[in-house]
């Protein structure tokens, strides 16, 4: 079954790399398909910027995102020590690296993870960053599935290589900071959304995504329309509205409220 699902996971990723594809999905997609197919919690992903700056490019889960700042804040767990050395990390007990990493394994967990693997994205001889993979439980990943992770790992790779190729008169580190800054405005986004529609921040990114793909509008454009307020509102999602909870109405532009 995880055989299929690779290659599923594959298959997918390689259709998404076509001329001018959206690059925050996309990566955003590995971190979904590695969590899926690797057996893992949750997955992050994290890309240098153009001063050399790790910087969080996409998360499976909201909890994820946090734990992959509070990396960047603090500078100690996985991904910090990957991406120096260029060399993967495992810790099967979190617990064993309590003084190694005090806040980073404090709060991995209260969000519920036990585990951490962290392997690193090469572009040629540069590591431009690192792939963390979150376990619920304390165990080491096998060989293979590691194996696994770096070959997804380096999906991620090859389609910033694609970003690079289908923008030919930038540098790839102008791409990346294009991407980066693309991620600020989706979490703002997250947030205005979060607060209109009283949702989680998973929730609202998903009906942030599920929006884009819908209207076949770029993540980051939509993202960016929501914050400038040229975008007010959202459409619904499905989930009823809890009885006796008033509609959010919202005020338009043209001063109509609805």
């Amino acid at each position: 079954m995880r055989e299929r699902q690779l290659a599923d996971a594959f298959v997918e990723l390689a259709d998404t790399l076509v001329d001018d594809f959206d690059l925050m999905d996309f990566l955003h997609q590995v971190t979904v398909r590695c969590s899926q197919v690797l057996g893992v919690a949750a997955a992050g992903l994290l890309l240098t910027d153009q001063r050399g700056a790790l910087r969080v490019a996409a998360a499976s889960t909201e909890e994820t995102r946090l734990l992959e700042l509070l990396q960047l804040q603090t500078d100690e767990g996985p991904c910090p020590e990957c991406f120096h050395s260029g060399e993967a990390v495992a810790v099967p007990d979190l617990s064993s690296a309590a003084d190694r990493w005090p806040r980073f394994v404090a709060q991995a967990a209260q969000s519920g993870f036990a585990s951490v693997h962290a392997l690193p994205m090469r572009l040629r001889t540069d590591v431009i960053g690192a792939l963390n993979l979150f376990g619920a439980r304390p165990g080491k990943l096998d060989d293979h599935t590691i194996q696994l992770g770096q070959a997804l790992a380096d999906v991620a790779t090859i389609g910033l290589l694609q970003a690079r190729a289908i923008r030919h008169h930038e540098t790839l580190a102008e791409q990346l900071q294009t991407a980066l800054n693309s991620r600020i405005i989706i979490e703002q986004a997250k947030g205005v959304i979060a607060e209109r529609r009283r949702i989680d921040m998973d929730e609202a990114f998903t009906l942030l995504r599920e929006t884009a793909r819908r209207e076949n509008r770029r993540l980051s454009e939509l993202a960016r329309a929501v914050v400038d307020g040229t975008e007010p509102v959202l459409p619904e999602r499905s989930t009823p509205m809890a009885a006796g909870q008033p509609p959010i109405r919202l005020r338009h532009h043209d001063g109509s409220v609805g």
